[in-house]
């Protein structure tokens, strides 16, 4: 299996932004993640999709055994400089080079929407114990808040065939898998990091703007500055930071 283009590219790309842009995960998030893995010393943790280890600096924290897998490398290497104590791997979630049975949990953040979901799901069935917990989590951006329609909505110009996670194709993997218990998920609100640096950092470090020929990446990021210069919401706000749901998808698997 390969990466899709939009990913291999943008996050190539990207790496820089997406460390500085991309917010970390509420604190009760995380903590609803480590208990649901069972995270601690002498637990076998697999993070899907690692990106820069926004997630796993926390898994680590644990105690747990974490073992970060992460196809690009550019974005690899800033996960390898940011979190040392975790193993990492040059592979993708639909051919994990991992035993049958060799882990106790499989963990991804912003991530399992960019997987082929059969494929991926099976190899998460294949590699997780019996029992074994699926903790899935998204940062997904408040479109009850006006401008962040706006901003969608410019982003959906650009966006091509780039995987999504709101459009929900990423479940097909579990919905009706016999393999696993139907998904439980549990949400909160989010605030990320003030300044308007940090949104347009958040922007530039989406796969398929990164992935865009200089021109119209230029042109899409000069609308996103124009909205937040002049929207009601934000215009001549220095505190402005992008509003998030964060949606957190829980599962195991069923004994044989």
């Amino acid at each position: 299996m390969s990466v899709h283009r939009a990913a291999e590219v943008g996050f190539a790309r990207a790496a820089d932004a997406y460390e500085r842009g991309r917010a970390m995960f509420p604190a009760d998030a995380v903590a609803a993640m480590l208990a649901s893995t069972g995270a601690a010393p002498g637990v076998t943790l697999l993070e899907l999709g690692a990106g820069t280890g926004k997630l796993t600096r926390s898994l680590t924290g644990s105690g747990a055994r974490v073992i970060a897998l992460e196809p690009v490398a550019e974005m690899r290497a800033k996960l390898a400089a940011g979190v040392p104590g975790a193993e990492l791997l040059d592979a993708v979630a639909e051919a994990i080079p991992l035993a049958d049975g060799s882990v106790d949990a499989v963990v991804a953040a912003q991530a399992y929407h960019w997987f082929d979901p059969e494929a991926a799901t099976a190899e998460v069935a294949r590699v997780l114990r019996p029992g074994g917990a699926v903790a899935l989590v998204w940062n997904r951006r408040d479109e009850r808040v006006a401008w962040m329609r706006d901003l969608s909505r410019i982003l959906d110009t650009r966006s091509g065939d780039a995987p999504r996670y709101r459009n929900g194709t990423w479940r097909r993997g579990f919905d009706g898998n016999p393999a696993f218990a139907p998904l439980e998920l549990h949400t909160w609100p989010h605030r990320g990091a003030e300044g308007r640096d940090v949104v347009m950092a958040r922007v530039a470090s989406m796969s398929f703007v990164a992935a865009l020929d200089d021109e119209p990446r230029a042109t899409l990021l000069a609308q996103i500055e124009e909205l937040v210069a002049t929207h009601p919401d934000t215009r001549g706000r220095e505190d402005v930071a992008l509003p998030y749901v964060t949606e957190l998808f829980t599962t195991r698997k069923l004994a044989a």
